[in-house]
């Protein structure tokens, strides 16, 4: 008989469509396990209408949702944020005072993630933190990752770079896995939409030339979100013969401000789309048929260099992290924009692209997440002491 205890309650916590899609797999292999309980909470934008009500496509991968935090509102500025993050925090504290999970499962940097682990924090639950030590200096998720880093007791990372990062911030090494970027590790195991059956999906048809185009506001830049991304409409109106397919935004203090912006060149272009969510799957199906990425999504560097297309990385959202020589980096210019395109179409990009490799592949993630997660002493999780180097 083992002399600690295994893990039976897993409380899974997602607040949007991007680390739902990143969590899913994990959360199967968490559900099969019949020594192992999966809980999820849902909140932030899964539950808003504008942002597509995405919690059913949760639902309709088979999962039960334990419980629902609705938060959002209208997120326009700090305050709204902040009222946001203090429903979050009040309503999952009662949660977990409540269910008592033995480990809470959260994914990345957002302020609705940090609500729930400052509430794990006050009712004693461990916390691992998946894709710690990133840094996107553009975002004040920069800041809410290290935060949550240090009140996380096991660490997931993508790179080996993170993993010193993490390390860095006095975290335990025993407890600081690199095991890649499960956005890629998923990859594998979905079966893409083929070209048809995604037009009739979308409602529209892929043109001879075609980008996917997501856009989210800096929350750290002096600029407004509406200064912001109007070099990238400018810039996108000289592409005339150019299919432009827009995704959903996050629900960021500014996201109204752009969601605005976009609306109107939509109305007026005949070659622009606009989708609310996509979801995982067809959002990956039209990579497989666009010629490259364009904006600031973590995902056009961390899951868009797999399928060996480009990325036109604009402005400082990603600053600092690791990129694949797919990604062309970008300033919020017009010229900048427009010079970067031309690129992603040069015969030279082509060459780049054939060698690019992915700094965030690693094989079987989320399953060493999973065997970490199956097989750790709590107990040992509850106290931690501060690492010196």
């Amino acid at each position: 008989m083992k002399w600690f205890k295994l893990i039976k309650n897993i409380l899974v916590v997602t607040g949007s469509r991007a680390d739902y899609g990143l969590l899913k797999k994990l959360m199967k292999l968490i559900n099969l396990d019949p020594e192992m309980k999966l809980q999820i909470i849902v909140t932030g934008s899964h539950l808003s209408p504008r942002h597509g009500l995405t919690y059913k496509e949760i639902e309709e991968d088979g999962f039960q949702i334990d419980f629902k935090v609705d938060i959002i509102e209208d997120i326009i500025d700090p305050q709204s944020t902040a009222k946001a993050m203090s429903k979050a925090q009040n309503e999952i504290t009662k949660i977990l005072s409540e269910s008592k999970p033995d480990l809470m499962v959260v994914l990345g940097d957002r302020y609705e993630i940090l609500a729930a682990v400052i509430s794990a924090l006050l009712c004693s639950v461990p916390v691992a933190h998946i894709h710690g030590g990133d840094i996107t200096t553009g975002a004040f998720d920069d800041a809410i990752r290290h935060a949550i880093t240090k009140m996380s007791h096991l660490h997931f990372v993508a790179t080996d770079m993170s993993k010193r990062r993490v390390i860095q911030l006095g975290e335990d090494p025993q407890h600081v896995y690199n095991v890649g970027g499960l956005g890629v590790d998923g990859l594998k195991d979905i079966e893409l939409i083929n070209k048809a059956d995604l037009e009739k999906i979308l409602g529209h048809k892929f043109g001879v030339k075609n980008l996917l185009i997501t856009f989210n506001s800096e929350t750290n830049s002096n600029l407004t979100a509406s200064q912001q991304i109007q070099p990238l409409i400018d810039a996108l109106s000289y592409f005339e013969d150019t299919t432009l397919i827009f995704t959903g935004i996050n629900a960021d203090p500014g996201s109204l401000e752009i969601l605005e912006k976009i609306e109107v060149f939509i109305s007026r272009r005949s070659n622009a789309y606009y989708h609310q969510s996509l979801g995982q799957i067809a959002y990956l199906s039209c990579i497989q048929f666009c010629d490259g990425v364009v904006g600031n999504s973590s995902s056009g560097l961390l899951e868009v260099p797999s399928f060996k297309k480009g990325t036109i990385n604009i402005g400082d959202r990603q600053s600092g992290r690791e990129i694949s020589s797919s990604v062309i980096n970008c300033s919020l210019q017009k010229e900048s924009i427009i010079e970067g395109i031309f690129t992603l179409y040069s015969k030279a990009f082509e060459k780049v692209l054939e060698s690019a490799l992915n700094p965030y592949a690693k094989e079987n993630s989320a399953h060493e997440i999973y065997r970490k997660l199956r097989n750790i002493n709590t107990n040992s999780l509850r106290f931690k002491a501060f690492h010196e180097l």
